[in-house]
């Protein structure tokens, strides 16, 4: 099933954060723990890791770039 995975808040005061790097690329699944990507914010930065299994389809914010809380980051393929 393809879901849109959203930029959550990890910090209280966090309104945005950098996508610092891709662990994976588009067409590359990935198990559940497995790093996705990470994100900096001013005070941390963070590893995002899989919640379930599944494959990368689509990035939406390359690295580097800003993105806010709740804006979707990828799109993935999840094993139900």
């Amino acid at each position: 099933m393809r879901v849109n995975l959203k930029l959550n808040r990890v910090g209280m005061n966090m309104q945005e954060a950098t996508i610092a790097k891709w662990h994976k690329q588009p067409g590359e699944t990935f198990k559940s723990g497995d790093a996705l990507y990470d994100i900096e914010t001013e005070k941390v930065t963070q590893e995002i890791t899989a919640s379930s299994d599944g494959t990368l389809l689509e990035v939406f914010v390359p690295a580097g770039e800003n993105v806010a809380v709740g804006a979707p980051v990828c799109a993935v393929d999840v094993k139900l």
